[in-house]
């Protein structure tokens, strides 16, 4: 044995059941220095700690690439503070942050810099920033690639906020172009702003208030159509192309084409599609607004099918709250649109995916999770348990059945859907680093 196998390390956990893309099964998994130094059975030497991590299963720390957190400008909604403790509490080590919510939105340098400093020293978890692709600011594409920015998010309909307008078809193929030439991926949120706001005025000009009617105002037509135009574009302009928060499995299917036919796309979708629809949304009613909208059961249970199947790149929580009082206006249409559960990503998606007599297989959740959100953030040291990774890691008891309280949460308003949910598998210790 040599010297330099006995030498001590910063920890060791001992015994984990490792699920990542490079290694599974019981490992020793020792660190030294913020870095994996080594994954063996057994690691010789010893630790400064040393944690018994035998029954727990070790995945990658999960990489959130959807959050708002609001901040700066409209910390009372979230803020950086609350939102990435609660990240961090349900096994999150890295959030990329969208440009909108937070005010001024992040459309230049001077936005993004002041995002940065209100971020550091107050996040708990590491942060990447989207830019912001709107009419109003092609122009300072360049200069936020320039500060760092990991990709520019697009509306391709209204945005709930005045000051991120959102990109018509043209806007999108410039910015696409803009985007392709600086090699940085658009994101988009996909739905047909024509259709949603006809059949949104139709609805206001009968009189409708109700869950159904929004529901129905959003159909999975606006969806599809949005996305495959996303395509059309990004297929033609050779730009990367990352379409969030997808809510059908026919959406799915549209990017999985594309994808085989050589456009550079992924495929997003959220545990809330998951586990929700449309019915869960008219029982427990606000709290489970968003855009796109709950679905049917057919669609929830079409894209844990998708998911089972490999074909949905990356899970991401589109943490996106506000204040209690945006979420109580007897006028459904006027509610906030947004679900509170960056801190219930990665057991909402343990809990989506054991609903199914198939269990997914769990390095390939850890993929959705963690190694794939890496390589679209372009972060090649994080998202896999090797030797020579950053060592973002959080421990997981499968096993373990829980019920959310509203005092479980971390974030700054203490509600959101998942309260009261029966989650299998809790995250018991996370590690950054």
């Amino acid at each position: 044995m040599s010297r330099a196998s006995e030498q001590n390390f910063d920890l060791i956990l001992r015994g984990a059941t490792v699920i990542s893309h490079s290694t599974n099964g019981e490992h020793d998994v020792a660190i030294r220095n913020g870095r994996i130094e080594e994954v063996a059975s057994p690691v010789r030497g010893d630790g400064v700690e040393e944690i018994d991590a035998q029954g727990l299963h070790l995945f990658p720390g999960v990489i959130d690439v959807h959050v708002h957190f609001n901040d700066p400008g409209r910390a009372h909604w979230e803020g950086w503070e609350t939102g990435s403790a609660a990240a961090a509490v349900g096994g999150t080590t890295t959030v990329a942050e969208m440009p909108l919510n937070a005010s001024p939105p992040t459309l230049d340098a001077a936005a993004f810099d002041a995002k940065v400093a209100v971020a550091t020293g107050r996040s708990w978890v590491d942060f990447a920033l989207w830019g912001g692709l709107t009419p109003a600011n092609l122009d300072q594409m360049g200069a936020l690639a320039k500060c760092g920015v990991i990709g520019f998010k697009a509306f391709m309909c209204n945005a709930g906020i005045d000051d991120f307008l959102a990109a018509d078809d043209a806007t999108l193929r410039e910015g696409m172009a803009r985007a392709a030439d600086l090699g940085l991926p658009v994101a988009v949120h996909a739905e047909d702003e024509a259709l949603t706001s006809r059949l949104t005025a139709e609805a206001r000009a009968a009189g409708a208030t109700s869950i159904e009617a929004y529901l129905e105002s959003r159909p999975p037509e606006a969806e599809l159509s949005a996305i495959a135009r996303a395509i059309e574009l990004a297929k033609q302009i050779g730009c990367a192309l990352y379409v969030v928060h997808i809510s059908t499995p026919a959406g799915v299917r549209l990017v999985r084409e594309a994808a085989a036919r050589g456009v550079s796309v992924r495929a997003e979708t959220c545990p809330h599609y998951l586990l929700f629809t449309g019915d869960d949304v008219v029982r427990q009613g606000a709290l489970l607004k968003c855009s796109p909208p709950l679905r049917s059961v057919a669609d929830r249970d079409g894209l844990r099918e998708a998911v089972h199947q490999g074909l949905v790149d990356i899970l991401a929580s589109d943490h996106s709250p506000s204040p209690p009082d945006m979420k109580a206006d007897a006028d459904f249409f006027q509610v906030w649109g947004g679900i509170a559960g960056c801190q219930s990503l990665l057991s909402a998606a343990l809990t989506a995916i054991g609903e199914d007599e198939r269990s997914v297989s769990l390095p390939l959740l850890a993929d959705m999770l963690s190694r794939h959100p890496a390589a679209l953030l372009q972060q090649g040291t994080r998202g896999d348990i090797r030797a020579g990774n950053d060592a973002d890691l959080v421990l997981v008891d499968l096993a373990k059945e829980y019920t959310l309280a509203n005092s479980d949460l971390r974030y700054r308003h203490m509600e959101s859907p998942y309260v009261g949910f029966p989650f299998r598998g809790r995250p018991v210790r996370t590690i950054q680093r």
